[in-house]
């Protein structure tokens, strides 16, 4: 008598596929319920599960990474485990969303929302670098274009191959973390749907848990149970960017108002007639450099050296604050604001201000006529189109000072090199007019290793002299990560930057000499800290008295320190101020 057993159809050539893990977790792609076959059936396969204990490791892990994806904090600061104990709003209405939808259309809305949740957390990664180095959050209109110069000074600070393996490495992580979480969100989904009566009853417990914590203020750790961490990034980023567009077309209307827009040459800075007028930025230069009890020792111990000095060589200082439009970085909105008369703290701004008539303070000396104009500017290894705005004649850039030393890290010379090309190219020679000068410091700039030490003034040559000060100095991977040691060498390259400049101002400035120093900006969060200002010093030193004499009712500090209580006044009126100091008429520009 044969003996017949049960077998396993196998489908034919026009019969759907069985359901099965692999198709239930994996893809967007299998077929609709077949006629007469319920949703719980479709997502209940007939066949025992296939490794369970994998099955529900993997969901775990994918459930895990929604999770922390979901509470992940976009500072540094708040990357701490009471973060992650908490109810995230958006899984719960995710979850109810899910389970309303039929299989197709759940599993197209899970991949969505798992790759744009990838994307934000990518974002979110982006907000703590922002924040760790330039002290605000990443723009997601204006700052991708930033990333380059992000790139730019990896190269100079770790070397050419090791920044390509990290920019490969970096957009492999973010397209893989993408992917990985739209894939645990569908297999979630998934789940979610095999077990729909218990994941209903769990989603309506956890909606009523979160509405009742937040009802009643429940916190763990100072932190409220009840979160809703993700809807508030995407709302943020998206106030943001509006209000960065808003901001576009009502900046571009401000630029064109001018208060001496309309001022006859002859009325600009009339009392400046006759001087060499010489505006520097000291890269990084900020208050933390005076007052963080780590770095300030070394550095205010440099300024009383150097005001003893230039007091000895006859010259006399005043010194206040002013509050810098950028943070750790992007020095260009800090020289904008500065000589623009404009608080330019985006890059969509100072692309508006570049093309405008607006007036810099540097381009007053060079409409009146009566000045040479040049800009020296070592860390510029490409064409500048700013030199236009900014009124200058002449630019020198790292190519055309004659160096023929090492670079140190991102700075192409040092500061003493700088200084000592510009005495021999251009503040040395004979001239039919006074000069006045844009001089950019660089020996200060992030991450302050290898740093440039003093030398003889006449052993500078071609800055060779310096190969051997670079190759025995610290190496950038060697305090890159380290707060301590950032701090002490930053406090170091400050102190080389002004001892350079005032003894330049000491060896080869003249009676009417008038020299202008200040910072563009803080150093980054891990050197001046998390709750650190953004003010800068600003020193004005000359020989005559009268030059002084001229800005006693601002009430700055004697000397190059600025008192703790000194004024201070945001960059962008320091152009207004010093025009009106020096004479000049105001007549607003017409629209």
């Amino acid at each position: 008598m044969p003996v017949f057993t049960r077998q396993r159809q196998l489908p034919g050539p026009n019969d759907e596929p069985a359901p099965d893990d692999e198709s239930e977790t994996g893809g967007a792609g299998g077929n609709d319920s077949a006629e007469g076959e319920t949703e719980a059936e479709a997502d209940n396969p007939p066949y025992p599960p296939r490794r369970p204990y994998l099955r529900w490791a993997l969901t775990l892990l994918a459930a895990a990474l929604i999770y922390v994806c979901l509470q992940m904090p976009n500072t540094l600061g708040n990357l701490r485990l009471r973060e992650f104990v908490r109810l995230p709003a958006e899984a719960v209405i995710g979850a109810a969303v899910l389970l309303s939808l039929p299989r197709r259309p759940r599993i197209i809305a899970a991949a969505t929302t798992g790759a744009a949740l990838g994307a934000l957390t990518v974002l979110n990664v982006l907000d703590m670098g922002y924040n760790e180095y330039l002290g605000r959050h990443f723009n997601i209109v204006l700052d991708w274009e930033l990333l380059d110069d992000a790139q730019s000074y990896m190269k100079d600070s770790l070397g050419g191959t090791t920044t390509v393996l990290l920019t490969i490495g970096v957009i492999v992580l973010a397209v893989l973390l993408t992917a990985l979480v739209a894939l645990a969100t569908v297999r979630v989904a998934n789940v979610l749907a095999r077990h729909k009566a218990d994941a209903s009853r769990g989603t309506l417990i956890a909606g009523t848990v979160w509405i009742t914590c937040t009802a009643f203020g429940l916190q763990i750790a100072g932190v409220p149970f009840a979160a809703d961490h993700t809807a508030g990034v995407v709302k943020v980023h998206a106030a943001r960017a509006m209000d960065t567009l808003r901001d576009e077309a009502q900046f571009a209307k401000d630029a064109k108002a001018d208060t001496f827009g309309g001022t006859p040459p002859a009325e600009l800075v009339p009392d400046l007639r006759g001087k060499d007028v010489i505006f520097t930025f000291i890269e990084s230069y900020g208050r933390s450099a005076l007052e963080d009890p780590e770095i300030a020792p070394g550095v205010t111990s440099t300024l009383d050296t150097s005001n003893a000095a230039l007091t000895k060589a006859g010259y006399h200082a005043r010194s206040g604050w002013l509050t810098s439009a950028t943070f750790g970085g992007s020095s260009w909105l800090g020289h904008s604001s500065t000589l623009s008369g404009l608080w330019i703290d985006n890059q969509q701004r100072y692309r508006t201000v570049m093309a405008s008539d607006h007036l810099s303070l540097t381009k007053v000396f060079k409409k009146t006529g009566d000045w040479d104009t040049v800009g020296v500017m070592p860390g510029v290894q490409k064409g500048w189109p700013e030199q236009e705005y900014y009124g200058l004649d002449k630019v020198y850039n790292a190519f055309q000072l004659g160096y023929k030393g090492p670079k140190f890290s991102w700075s192409t010379m040092p500061d003493q090199y700088a200084l000592e090309a510009f005495q021999r190219q251009v503040h040395g020679k004979k001239r039919d007019k006074p000069l006045m000068a844009e001089i950019i410091l660089t020996s200060s700039h992030q991450p302050w290793a290898p740093l440039p030490k003093m030398v003889g003034w006449d052993n500078l040559g071609d800055g060779s002299v310096f190969k051997g000060i670079e190759k025995s100095g610290t190496k950038p991977s060697d305090i890159i990560s380290d707060s301590t040691r950032s701090k002490q060498e930053y406090g170091k390259s400050i102190s080389y930057s002004v001892t350079s400049l005032t003894q330049w101002l000491e060896r080869y400035g003249t009676d009417d000499t008038v020299l202008v120093f200040l910072g563009d900006h803080q150093p980054m969060s891990r050197v001046s800290g998390t709750r650190a200002s953004r003010d800068v010093p600003i020193s004005i030193v000359a020989k005559d008295p009268k030059v002084l004499d001229k800005i006693a009712d601002w009430n700055w500090t004697d000397g190059l320190q600025p008192a703790a209580k000194a004024p201070v006044w945001k960059m962008s009126s320091f152009r207004d101020r010093f025009l009106t100091a020096y004479g000049s008429t105001p007549h607003p520009s017409k629209d």
